[in-house]
């Protein structure tokens, strides 16, 4: 995954693909159903993440805000390690 949204979309759909897997058996349908609810826990949070983000980038064009929220700014620059 390189943590973009269009992975975590894609992510998803593999996810449900392997839910919707013909022939599934019990106990592998069973993990793979507990794996899905964590991984849609987890997906919740990252599209809430996202919508705060684009929420503060619309604020910031509509002039509501007249600065960056430093949380929410994409780092370009990397420190050396």
């Amino acid at each position: 995954m390189k943590n973009q949204l269009i992975d975590l979309n894609n992510a998803l759909f593999a996810q449900l693909e392997r839910v919707n897997e013909e022939g599934i058996a019990a106990e592998t349908l069973a993990s793979e159903i507990q794996r899905s609810n964590a991984v849609s826990q987890i997906a919740t949070q990252i599209i809430a993440n996202a919508k705060l983000a684009l929420d503060a980038e619309k604020a910031l064009s509509a002039q509501l805000i007249n600065r960056a929220i430093p949380m929410l700014e994409q780092r370009t620059e990397r420190k050396p390690q």
